[in-house]
This record gives structure tokens, C-alpha cells and sequence, in this order.
């Protein structure tokens, strides 16, 4: 998917939802547990409830890989069942040497077919490249996340007072461009949005935090919108967990259509 055909769908869905498919076997329903592949139930569900309005989704891999074999088959079914139109992230935060690197791409972007991988950037530019060599394929690099860890190393300063942070933002955009790289904001730093809007205007930002974390919907867009909306903001638990019963569907839909209509209005605010 490119920049462009994202942002036609931000338009003509009036959102800017990621729906984070943080499926954990210990949090779904009860009931989906007698289920032969309870995980791909559960998610099929919350994709075809909230699909009207995300404009993304992401599994987080780890919840896949710690069911094992399955667990990888499961993946697969999941991302071939969402719509085409939508934006797919596999949120695997891999971080590794060139040609280990380019074999994760080829397992997410060749065998897989996401639209995207989270990638870290702490290896420098011969881990992140490869991701890069995959036309209409998207790295979303980790630059200010939204745990409290972040602040062990993200936040620190070099002699001349630049937080590491920055310092990803400023060299990670000779590797990529607004076309094929985002970034990973959290939405608890919103008084630091600005700062990354500023370094990077162009570029998307995906934002985990909204919702169950804490984060600021308001803030996220005030800080952080461009003239192509460039946010594209997760929420996971808030959404695929507002209901443990045979309702977590509807409740999900109804969780995710609450946030598409604060996006909408936000749009019209900053945008429209």
C-alpha cells in the first residue's frame, strides 16, 4: 500500500484507527477456549465488527509465536482475512544484522505479505535496510515509545543535549523516505509529538498508548497531524477487550466507532 492509497482511506473512512490484535489465549472469552483454533475465532470476530472503521491492523507477533507452530499458521489465516484496503502491520520489532534482517523481511513481506514491520533501530543502518528493498513495503521504526523503559535510553543526551531519540529521528531518514518508513511514537509523550512532527513533517506516525495506557487522542492530533493526516493511532486492549463475553464483538465494534467518531471530528479540526 502506498502513502497515498493510506491516506485516501483515512479520508474516506473519516479514521485514523489502528486496531492493535493483541490476541492473548489467557484474555479472550472463555467460551472461544473449546474452540479448535480459538485465537483465529476471536480474531476473525474483532476484524469483521471493527473493519467499518480502522484504516489498519496490527497483530503483535508475540502473541502468535508463543502458541508455536499453530501459532504461525493461525497469523497467516488472520492477515489473508483482512481487506485489502486496509494496512497491515506486523508488529515484530526486529532488530538484527543485514542478512538476518533480510530474511525477516522476506518471512513478512515475501511469504506473509504485510504491509509493514515494526523494526528497532539500535543496530544501526545494515539492520534496517533490507526492510527497505521491498517496493510498496513499509518499515515503522521504533523512535519514542510509550513504555516507562523508554526513558532508560531513548530520552538520554549526547554532549550536545539531543536526546538518542532525535538522534534516530535525524539519521533514520537517510536510510527511508515519507514513502516507505514511519515511525513509532507513543501517545504518553505527547509534549513530545511536537518535537517529532517537527523532525520528520512528513512521515506517518504510528501511536500506541491511546486508550487503556493513558494517552491523549486530543493531544496525539493536535501535536501530531500533517496535511495527510500521518497518524495512524493503536489502540488494542481498550477495543478487542471491552467485553469478556459472547458480546466482545459487538462491544469491540462499539468501542472501535467511539473512537472513529472523536478521529472524524479531529479531521475536521486539523484537516478538512
Amino acid at each position: 500500500m502506498t502513502k497515498a492509497e493510506l491516506f485516501s482511506e483515512i479520508q474516506k473512512k473519516s479514521s485514523f484507527l489502528c486496531v492493535g490484535l493483541d490476541a492473548d489465549i489467557e484474555k479472550i472469552p472463555s467460551h472461544l477456549k473449546t474452540e479448535k483454533d480459538p485465537i483465529f475465532t476471536f480474531c476473525k470476530e474483532i476484524i469483521e465488527q471493527t473493519s467499518d472503521f480502522a484504516v489498519a491492523f496490527k497483530p503483535n507477533i508475540a502473541f502468535f509465536e508463543a502458541l508455536g507452530p499453530q501459532g504461525w499458521e493461525t497469523l497467516q489465516k488472520i492477515n489473508e482475512l483482512i481487506p485489502k484496503n486496509i494496512f497491515t502491520i506486523a508488529d515484530a520489532k526486529r532488530g538484527d544484522i543485514g542478512n538476518t534482517s533480510m530474511l525477516y523481511a522476506r518471512a513478512f513481506f515475501e511469504k506473509m505479505d504485510f504491509d509493514s514491520v515494526t523494526v528497532a533501530p539500535y543496530m544501526g543502518v545494515d539492520s534496517v535496510t533490507p526492510f527497505l528493498n521491498f517496493e510498496n513495503k513499509w518499515v515503522i521504526l521504533l523512535a519514542l515509545t510509550s513504555n516507562s523503559g523508554s526513558m532508560d535510553f531513548q530520552l538520554i543526551k549526547d554532549q550536545d543535549g539531543k536526546p538518542l531519540y532525535q538522534s534516530v529521528l535525524e539519521k533514520s531518514q537517510k536510510w527511508g523516505s515519507p514513502e516507505n518508513m514511519m515511525y513509532v511514537v507513543g501517545a504518553t509523550r505527547g509534549e513530545l509529538i511536537g518535537e517529532v512532527r517537527k523532525m520528520v513533517p512528513e512521515h506517518f506516525l504510528l501511536v500506541p498508548g491511546v486508550g487503556a495506557q493513558g494517552g491523549s487522542l486530543t493531544d496525539v492530533a493536535r501535536f501530531g497531524m500533517n496535511s495527510t493526516c500521518g497518524l495512524l493511532v493503536n489502540s488494542s486492549r481498550g477495543i478487542i477487550y471491552a467485553s469478556g463475553g459472547k458480546d466482545f464483538g459487538r462491544a469491540a465494534r462499539k468501542e472501535a466507532l467511539n473512537l472513529q467518531q472523536d478521529m472524524d471530528g479531529l479531521l475536521d479540526k486539523y484537516l478538512r
